[in-house]
């Protein structure tokens, strides 16, 4: 990356091609402001008058909505972007040690250019928890780094020896498996190689021996619910999509993972991406859609690449295009990256983004994506892990995946889990598999055989477990009775050494850096209950505190457009309500008895 104003300008050729992915002009705001951020380094002001001139908009609206975005910079940075995860199972891990080693190596603070003109910045998560400390420059993977090796990571930083394609952990999957049965077979990600392990058979059924309303009963019957942390069923929103209105219909693949300890998809995409495609098209069918978008996460470059050329393979195949496999049935598919944004995450906020605006969410009513979706059409979002199901339920039967599972929660799911265990790691098991086999079977236990103390099921955004809820089963049901959510797979677990406070204070760190800033609630709220842990753990508490953040946590939830306000204050009243012996002692004793 080079930080040098550049004169040049964006290839009309490759500007034509994004545009033409869309059928209104400004959805290319986003994937041009890429281009052009990665040829100069930077968003330069001539950039912004580009890309303007390109979608056919004011420069000024192209400067707000890039501002929106932390991938975008709109000032010169350093030759090379480094981040740092700190975010809660790097944190576990030790990111704080590393950030802090990469700022005295190089001379500089966070947000700071340094001699080096190696840029480093605190970063969110960047869905890489199990290998944990994760640092990213320029969007390629380091992994496992430590201070003891953050020198040979510094070294490659300044030469460009970057990582071409990051090496998961621990992936492994109880029989039967639906989604990883062929993880790791070589060959696997290529279009040859998945369907020598009868892959695209689950699409050749639908669009040729079945109507969408018989693929729609099909995953209904099945009782496939969305992967992507709320648990609907996926069957019963396709079934939303109007009949009669005469709008285009469009599918689009929520692949914007940011929930903390959540890792699952982007091992999809970049591991499995035709099990991904293949969920689209069929869903796409189902639904009536002729054009769909895969919102994928912008720091997932390398899944980007793999995703582009397995889209390419399936329109050289005809299983993308006019005409797929001789049905009359026409759908395309692109992906489109976002650009660093949480909100994004929530549906009607990845609309949002994907028209070329902020991704702020929209109000329900009336924007419910089934009627007044992506250009105020008929539209589904599902998240990848739910349309990769979808291929294994036509292939197999819904009979055969309502098996799997327990009777209301059918089916596998994909556990991230991170933090302090042996193997952090992607494990595919049964729906309402103990949290306790999780950590011991799977997992490997422990690290360094200490005790259990607590775990998020699914990421921050959930209230919290303790050690009471150790051998509760991970399904919908039994975790909504015991005052929490499934969520979306990532098991965030914490030993007896971890300090409760510091924990909330780095995820409520987390959501106020993330908040769009449209709801006040949520705006406000969320810097202010950081601050108060922020000033517990310094030894500053007082024990009015606990109180406030009840009282700000009941004035949050409910009250804001999307759930984030919601997730905040579930998991910062559940912290406090669950571990509240362990603030007093903080307060008490005017510091952290775990420091």
């Amino acid at each position: 990356m080079s930080a040098t104003l550049a004169a040049a300008t964006i290839d009309r050729a490759e500007a034509a091609r994004i545009l033409a992915r869309y059928p209104q002009k400004r959805s290319a705001v986003l994937p041009l402001l890429h281009v052009a951020q990665e040829r100069d380094g930077w968003i330069t002001p001539e950039a912004l008058a580009e890309v303007a001139d390109l979608v056919g908009i004011p420069p000024v609206e192209v400067r707000d909505t890039a501002s929106f975005y932390t991938m975008f910079k709109l000032e010169p940075v350093g030759r090379r972007v480094l981040s740092v995860c700190t975010n809660l199972p790097c944190m576990l891990r030790g990111a704080y040690e590393v950030l802090h080693q990469c700022e005295r190596r190089l001379g500089t603070k966070a947000g700071m250019p340094s001699t080096d003109m190696v840029f480093v910045e605190e970063a969110e998560c960047l869905a890489a928890c199990h290998r944990a400390t994760a640092v990213q420059v320029d969007y390629r993977f380091f992994n496992d780094v430590t201070p003891e090796n953050l020198g040979q990571v510094l070294t490659r930083t300044k030469s460009g020896d970057l990582p071409i394609l990051d090496p998961y952990g621990a992936v492994a999957a109880a029989e039967p498996a639906v989604l990883l049965k062929h993880y790791g077979v070589p060959g696997i990600a290529t279009l040859a190689g998945y369907r020598a392990h009868g892959g695209y058979a689950g699409l050749t059924k639908a669009v040729t021996e079945l109507t969408p309303a018989q693929v729609t009963d099909i995953v209904t019957k099945a009782n496939l619910r969305g992967r992507g942390g709320a648990g609907f069923p996926a069957g019963r929103k396709w079934s939303f999509i109007p009949k009669d209105d005469k709008k285009p219909v469009y599918l689009v693949a929520n692949a914007d993972e940011g929930d903390t300890g959540c890792f699952k998809d982007r091992l999809l995409c970049e591991r499995l991406p035709h099990s991904v495609i293949e969920g689209c098209i069929i869903a796409a069918y189902a639904v009536g859609a002729h054009i769909g978008y895969i919102y994928l996460r912008g720091e997932f470059r390398d899944a980007a690449e793999v995703m582009e050329r397995a889209l390419d393979d399936c329109r050289t195949a005809g299983l993308l295009g006019k005409n797929i496999l001789g049905s009359g049935y026409d759908f395309d598919l692109y992906i489109h990256r976002g650009a660093g944004s949480y909100v994004c995450g929530d549906e009607t906020g990845l609309i949002s983004s994907l028209e070329g605006y902020r991704g702020w969410p929209k109000r329900k009513p009336p924007y419910f994506p089934a009627v007044l979706g992506l250009y105020d059409c008929p539209t589904v979002v599902n998240n990848v892990e739910t349309l990769a199901c979808v291929p294994a339920i036509l292939a197999n039967g819904a009979e055969w995946f309502a098996a799997i599972g327990t009777e209301k929660s059918t089916g596998t799911r994909l556990h991230c889990v991170s933090g302090h265990v042996n193997r952090p790691g992607v494990y595919e098991l049964p729906t309402g598999v103990p949290l306790s086999d999780i950590i011991e079977k799977w997992a490997g236990g422990m690290l360094g055989g200490r005790l259990f103390k607590a775990a998020f099921p699914g990421g921050p955004a959930c209230p919290i477990l303790t050690g009471d809820e150790y051998h509760i089963p991970m399904d919908w049901e039994s975790l909504q009775a015991a005052g929490s959510v499934l969520g979306s797979g990532g098991i965030i677990v914490m030993d007896e050494t971890t300090c409760m406070v510091r924990a909330a204070w780095r995820v409520l760190k987390f959501f106020a850096h993330e908040s769009c800033g449209e709801c006040t609630p949520c705006r406000e709220g969320a810097p202010w209950l950081t601050e108060i842990f922020d000033r517990i753990e310094q030894g500053r508490g007082r024990m009015e505190d606990l109180d406030l953040v009840f009282s700000i946590c009941d004035n949050i939830e409910g009250n804001t457009i999307c759930a984030m306000g919601d997730f905040e204050a579930w998991s910062a009243s559940s912290i406090v309500k669950r571990f509240r012996s362990e603030f007093e002692a903080h307060i008490t004793g005017a510091g952290c008895p775990f420091s």
